[in-house]
């Protein structure tokens, strides 16, 4: 893996100057994940904050090829850009030795809910490329509403807290549970805030055969309603908590890559956030209480895989 010295020395791919809000999880995943690439690397994106935030026209802030793809279809765009590279390959149009790698970058909403299609056809057909979903809990680029990844209790502008009901009644989609059923070579889950650790999973990542996926926590201050200076600390929380425990599975084995020395109360993640506001009342401590029950037990489902074929 490279040290932090050796990446600090490697091209800056995604430039600043970009629109993306201060203190979005986004640049800092992004950054890295492309860092680590540590060579010629194609990239697209589904419609969502990173692709508004850094195409403005005619402003670019991607010093790589980059494609832009509808909300739906970022799996699909980089399998056939992914094909395309094989065919020319074949013909002799690309030097040899030259080895290009492929992400496509998607935000919950683009990638549980809109793109989980065409991710899943990437991943059967076994094109050779990485998907990174930041995952900030909800459609935040068009007004904040739920995805499918927001987590339980939260409030969002389609599941409003208030009298009828107290935030999001659902659960989050494992959506890193389902691509790991699509026995791929590597996934893993990662944050920002443990960035040795996000750094050597791009790296497996991108030096697997065939396609692999990362799940990023990406903390957002406008639909978290954080302060924008506390982004990486709450990252870190959503770990510390077990709520985004860090692990990987490679080559069928599951490996929890990170173990809290102490793991937190959930409360410590849940309070900052004002999403989450209404879940302090004295009347909704039930929902509290079952959200950290969910957390442990899922927490403790991990610990009991580690180490284990999956």
């Amino acid at each position: 893996m490279a040290t932090l010295k050796e990446l600090s020395k490697r091209d800056e791919l995604l430039s600043g100057g970009h629109r993306l809000c201060a203190g979005c999880g986004i640049p800092p995943i992004v950054r890295l994940v492309l860092r680590s690439a540590n060579g010629p690397v194609v990239a697209t994106a589904a419609t969502g904050c990173l692709e508004v935030g850094t195409t403005i026209y005619p402003y670019t802030a991607w010093r790589i090829p980059w494609i832009h793809s509808a909300f739906e279809n970022a799996a699909a765009t980089i399998s056939g850009v992914e094909s395309a590279y094989r065919a020319f390959k074949k013909k002799g149009r690309i030097p040899e030795g030259r080895e290009i790698k492929f992400v496509a970058f998607g935000g919950d909403g683009g990638t549980y809910d809109i793109g989980i299609q065409a991710l899943s056809g990437a991943l059967e057909r076994g094109h050779n490329f990485l998907y990174v979903c930041y995952d900030n809990g909800a459609y935040m680029n068009t007004g904040i509403q739920r995805s499918s990844a927001t987590p339980y209790g939260a409030n969002t502008t389609t599941s409003p807290a208030g009298e009828v009901i107290p935030g999001k009644q659902e659960w989050r989609k494992d959506l890193t549970r389902i691509v790991i059923a699509h026995n791929v070579p590597y996934a893993a889950q990662a944050s920002p805030s443990n960035w040795a650790d996000l750094s050597k999973k791009a790296e497996k990542a991108m030096g697997a055969k065939g396609p692999t996926f990362l799940n990023v926590m990406s903390a957002c201050p406008l639909g978290w309603y954080t302060k924008s200076e506390e982004s990486i600390k709450l990252a870190k929380l959503s770990v510390d908590t077990c709520y985004w425990p860090l692990y990987e599975v490679e080559d069928g084995v599951l490996k929890v890559t990170y173990k809290p020395k102490e793991k937190k109360p959930l409360e410590e993640w849940l309070k900052p956030q004002g999403r989450f506001k209404h879940l302090f009342k004295p009347e909704n401590r039930h929902i509290l209480d079952k959200f950290q029950a969910r957390v442990d037990l899922e927490w403790q489902r991990l610990l009991d895989l580690d180490g284990k074929r999956v």
